[in-house]
């Protein structure tokens, strides 16, 4: 049965670049996906696959019912765009201002939607039943999975398998690991109040520049003497804002920024002290300081069964020349809430373009679209596999 998925999903390919270049031509960034989710409405009911519309949002659920008795299997694919202008010279190159595929959800899509075509042609000879579930708003907190989950994505779901086309690692590479394998992704704003005045007066006033300046200083300590040095966070500050003309003293600057960790330890930790060194910084310069942290995603936490058995089942897909135990990566992904909830793995299937190679978010981002055929693979032979 494998052997002939694999062969289907060949004869696919073409298909499954078609797909994944009309929705790069055509993106809609987070929460705003609708014409997207319409399009894999269409797919499907044309196909006379049962589906579910406007899971959460503009999420969709199809369903496919195996003919042979087996667990019941979720695949996730998510579909949303950045609002990022494409600076890509490509015969695919995004038609719409300011909204680009930057991050390859163009190409999960195309790879679960064409799998799924797969699947529900076999599914007579097929064991289990199979939810795939395509979820909008990845990109934006609070994202769109925990929302289709509230909404029943899961339910009676036994396991799950959602993969990354990842740009930077090599063509040909699984990237599997057990436990964390995404940080979570947790947001900051500070506002300091001053109090403004002449710029060749300065005892007058409340400088929220200098505050400001002390603020960076001090928060970027706090991983490096806070922090346990065999645990691991991140806290940029990405953004600090005080505008003025040459001679004047700010009475306001604002800071906002993210911080990545791994544990539920940590991350509150970082938080705690962050607001701790926002108070006594108030305190210190008579200013007034507001500080809001916004969690984000939580981390992807991969279960070990699942994460063994994606690891031993990818050594023999077509394709695959490697498969790697990586180290965890910074970047957040809301995958995380599905694995909160029931069992599964979350893998990064090597995309890495022949040629400039640039990272994801990037304006000149692209994979190479091969690496869709090995997650189809991968993800098929998991989903298919699984019920032994």
């Amino acid at each position: 049965m494998i052997e002939k998925i694999f062969a289907e999903l060949d004869n696919a390919y073409p298909e499954m670049v078609e797909i994944r270049r009309y929705l790069h031509m055509n993106p809609e960034p987070s929460f705003h996906e609708t014409k997207t989710a319409k399009y894999i409405r269409d797919f499907y009911e044309d196909l006379g696959v049962d589906i579910r519309f406007g899971v959460g949002g503009n999420g969709v659920i199809a369903t496919i019912r195996g003919g042979k008795p087996g667990k019941t299997v979720a695949l996730r694919a998510d579909f949303d765009a950045l609002p990022i202008q494409d600076q890509k010279e490509t015969s695919y190159k995004s038609t719409v201002p300011n909204v680009v595929h930057a991050c390859g959800h163009d190409g999960h899509t195309a790879t679960l939607l064409v799998l799924g075509k797969i699947l529900h042609g076999l599914r007579d000879e097929l064991p289990g039943t199979y939810v795939l579930i395509h979820q909008h708003a990845e990109e934006l907190a609070p994202g769109g999975a925990k929302p289709m989950i509230e909404d029943g994505a899961l339910d009676g779901v036994d396991v799950i398998f959602g993969t990354h086309l990842w740009s930077t690692t090599p063509f040909g590479r699984i990237d599997y690991r057990t436990g964390p394998i995404m940080a979570a992704a947790d947001r900051f704003e500070i506002t300091v109040q001053g109090r403004g005045g002449h710029g060749a007066m300065p005892h007058e006033t409340v400088d929220a520049v200098v505050t400001g300046a002390q603020l960076v200083t001090s928060l970027q300590q706090l991983v490096a003497r806070r922090v346990d040095p065999l645990e691991s966070a991140v806290l940029t500050i990405a953004s600090f804002i005080a505008e003025n003309p040459f001679n004047i003293i700010a009475d306001q600057s604002k800071l906002n920024g993210t911080v990545r960790s791994f544990t539920e330890g940590t991350r509150t930790l970082v938080e705690k002290e962050m607001e701790r060194i926002a108070k006594g910084t108030a305190i210190s310069t008579n200013s007034d300081i507001d500080f809001k942290f916004h969690r984000g995603y939580p981390p992807v936490v991969n279960h070990e069964k699942e994460t063994e058995f994606l690891r031993d089942l990818a050594k023999d897909v077509p394709g695959v020349e490697e498969v790697f135990n990586c180290p965890p990566q910074m970047g957040g992904e809301d995958f995380a809430y599905y694995l909160e909830e029931i069992p599964g793995t979350f893998f990064f299937t090597g995309a890495m373009p022949d040629g400039e190679v640039y990272p994801h978010h990037h304006p000149k981002f692209d994979f190479k679209e091969e690496a869709m055929l090995i997650a189809a693979k991968t993800l098929g032979k998991a989903a298919v596999t699984c019920h032994e």
